[in-house]
């Protein structure tokens, strides 16, 4: 099968499949066209066409390891001159990968959403819209071309918007994604920048004829400065990743996302669209090999989300909010091995992390509708024995996430770890020592929210709520609250929170409830997510990041030697587990969860002295280093500011005081002139023609010019 093309046809077939469910779901089983089909037609639907989707993308993978590929136009959208603006698909090893873990993340997701979803009035509604943002991220790793990518890039990011404020009666979600959206707008500002660039010097839009001329763009210096044109292409389109991919400052947009759903939230957070931005930078690999400036700038940056989002993971009490704080430290550890010109590494990091965080966002969702949709940790403990599978998945889960040897995490996080050890661009001394303390971060976090949730004693089901080290800090919400036969929660509220004044009412178990396992829609997702999360990257490891699986896909300058000596040093993936036994970043992990079991299950005492100590650190990370409160001062202030500086010198003063009003002031004092001179006596204007003539006289007569 070498070098044989795939068939468009079927390629085709894999982002459209989704799209027909979507459509099904939200044309014909919503309002807007009458509520022609009811809910086991809208999720038959949507699931069929992610499972067709799933299918074919697993067939295109395995074609591609036999050797095929398919780099081709499928329509001509317009023509301008030379450039051509085209939807096209380019199918090799790196977007047949993306595209099996979209879709098969994404149909796990499908399937949680019958059992969390079930009593929701907007069903049908939610099950369009993860379809079409399936759809949405298909388009985007299959591209060939910059205008395709922005595509995709902004419908992954107008469907988030409509995930995340689903519940658009709740004031919280609409704040929620208006954020999301308009940060993504900041970074997308630098992405279109970077494209514009690319597009006039190199005169394309297609990968391809881009990464042709690239020798001839790393030459050019960007006009009126003598800045590497490169780098600044390079940055700005980081700077879109920065967004998508949520790296600091750009961050802040992920953990509010959480007021969205749980299934949206291992949706967004897993496989799609926060892992763009790494898929993009991975694609775009032959251009940021040639600026080391750019990859510094990746490096660090990275680093800073790495470490200090850790940070904030620490004290979160929503057990969604810790996964989420737990996905920007891991999208963190992504960016710094791309930065090392570790693109192989990033990727494979990008996919065993998607299943393993899949995993624990959608076990964190059975376990709040185990709690009755009580998210606060601090009221859980003991759930081991009432909800087995959701624990032992949510274990799996956490073990793959902390890097335990022989699961997925260790294989690609040990990876970074040791490629950033053998980095030698600026910066790499603060991502070596921001990635080994991330470490220890990382399993603290986790296992703090494993010993709270699953060990320990029951803290449900009674009057009083939270254990008293932990009292400081007010609980968060999920707009979905637990209902009884009739849809309504045990407070009498509806879905979507209707009832406002009783915002702040605490939703659990009532006194004497016990939580239960969820129904089998709900923890067979869990099941089949844990297989991967556990053998993939051992099963993989060799292919991806020593062998030929990204030949020709990814490429790395001669200068940038991590993985080469991560190669030299590879005997096998047993050989490296063993290896780790004696090795720093196992210490460290190890470090954590004893810490974390020390704190929370022997000696709660622990936590309340560290935050009588450190009052200071505490108020600092539960305001999210202020960062929130930081752009609503500078940049929507400033925003606010300009717009009032607009309006009133732009359009009060300028437009309609000088230009308007000014205008006709200036022709009602043209006219009171004029109408000095309009009298209406015949002698006044034969005075004016008299003085008329004179003035000719005296112009013309030739003694004056002499």
């Amino acid at each position: 099968m070498a070098g044989q093309t795939l068939n468009p046809n079927l390629l085709l077939a894999v982002p459209l499949a989704p799209l027909l469910g979507a459509a099904i779901a939200g044309l014909l089983g919503t309002k807007f066209f009458g509520n022609l089909v009811g809910r086991k037609t809208s999720h038959t639907a949507t699931i069929l066409g992610v499972l067709v989707a799933f299918v074919l993308s697993a067939m295109t993978l395995m074609d591609v390891l036999d050797g095929a590929s398919f780099n081709g136009t499928l329509y001509n959208w317009m023509t301008v001159g030379t450039l051509k603006m085209s939807v096209g698909f380019q199918i090799d090893a790196l977007s047949a990968m993306m595209m099996c873990v979209v879709t098969f993340v994404s149909l796990m997701v499908h399937i949680y959403t019958i059992g969390y979803m079930k009593d929701d009035e907007g069903y049908n509604r939610f099950f369009a819209y993860i379809s079409l943002f399936t759809f949405s991220m298909l388009m985007l790793v299959m591209a060939n071309n910059f205008l395709q990518l922005f595509f995709g890039w902004e419908a992954v990011g107008l469907v988030s918007y409509l995930l995340i404020g689903f519940w658009y009666t709740r004031p919280t979600a609409i704040v929620a994604n208006m954020k999301a959206f308009l940060v993504n707008r900041v970074g997308d500002f630098g992405f279109i920048l970077g494209i514009g660039l690319l597009l006039a010097y190199a005169g394309s839009m297609d990968y391809q004829e881009v990464f042709a001329k690239r020798e001839q763009l790393a030459t050019l210096t960007l006009p009126g400065t003598d800045w590497m044109l490169l780098t600044v292409a390079c940055i700005c389109l980081f700077i879109g990743a920065m967004g998508k991919s949520a790296q600091f400052p750009l961050h802040v947009w992920l953990p509010d996302s959480m007021e969205g759903p749980t299934p949206i939230s291992a949706l967004i957070h897993a496989a799609t669209m926060v892992t763009a931005g790494i898929f993009m930078v991975t694609r775009m690999s032959p251009l940021f090999e040639l600026s080391d400036t750019a990859l510094s700038f990746v490096l660090v940056i990275g680093s800073i989300t790495a470490l200090f989002m850790g940070f904030l993971g620490i004290i979160q009490n929503d057990i969604k909010r810790v996964v989420a704080y737990s996905t920007l430290s891991q999208l963190g550890y992504m960016t710094v091995a791309l930065g090392s010109s570790a693109y192989s590494i990033a990727v494979f990091h990008l996919m065993t992390h998607a299943f393993f965080k899949a995993l624990l966002f959608l076990g964190a969702g059975s376990v709040i509708i185990g709690m009755h949709h009580d998210q606060d940790i601090r009221n859980m403990g003991g759930l081991r024995k009432y909800m087995p599978i959701t624990w032992i998945t949510s274990l799996l889960g956490s073990l793959a996430l902390i890097g335990t040897p022989f699961f997925s995490g260790f294989y690609s996080k040990d990876s970074i770890i040791e490629a950033v050890a053998e980095t030698h661009i600026w910066g790499a001394g603060f991502a070596n020592f921001a990635v080994l303390a991330g470490v220890f971060v990382t399993a603290f976090y986790s296992f703090r929210m494993y010993f709270l949730v699953f060990h320990g004693e029951e803290r449900f089901g009674k009057a009083h709520g939270h254990d008293a080290h932990a009292a400081h800090h007010a609980p968060a919400k999920d707009a979905h609250a637990a209902k009884d036969a009739h849809g309504h929660d045990a407070h009498g509220h509806d879905d979507h929170g209707h009832d406002d004044e009783h915002e702040e009412e605490h939703h659990g178990l009532a006194p004497g409830q016990k939580p239960h396992e969820s129904p089998f829609v709900v923890w067979f997702p869990l099941v089949m997510l844990a297989i991967p999360s556990v053998v993939i990257g051992y099963l993989t490891i060799g292919p991806m990041l020593f062998g030929k699986f990204f030949k020709g896909v990814i490429f790395v300058s001669e200068h940038h030697q991590a993985v080469e000596k991560l190669a030299e040093e590879y005997h096998g993936p047993l050989a490296m587990a063993l290896h780790s036994l004696t090795s720093l970043p196992l210490a460290l992990a190890f470090a954590g969860v004893a810490s974390a079991y020390y704190c929370y299950m022997v000696n709660q005492r622990v936590p309340a002295w560290f935050y009588a100590k450190f009052r200071a650190v505490h108020t600092l990370l539960d305001n999210k280093y202020y960062l929130d409160k930081f752009n609503e001062l500078v940049f929507a202030g400033g925003a606010r500011a300009l717009g009032n500086g607009l309006w009133n010198v732009g359009d009060k003063t300028l437009i309609d005081g000088l230009v308007v009003n000014g205008s006709a002031k200036v022709v009602a004092w043209f006219s009171a002139l004029t109408r000095l001179a309009q009298t209406g006596y015949i002698y006044h204007y034969a005075f004016v023609m008299i003085l008329g003539i004179l003035g000719f006289l005296v112009y013309f007569l030739p003694f004056w010019h002499a």
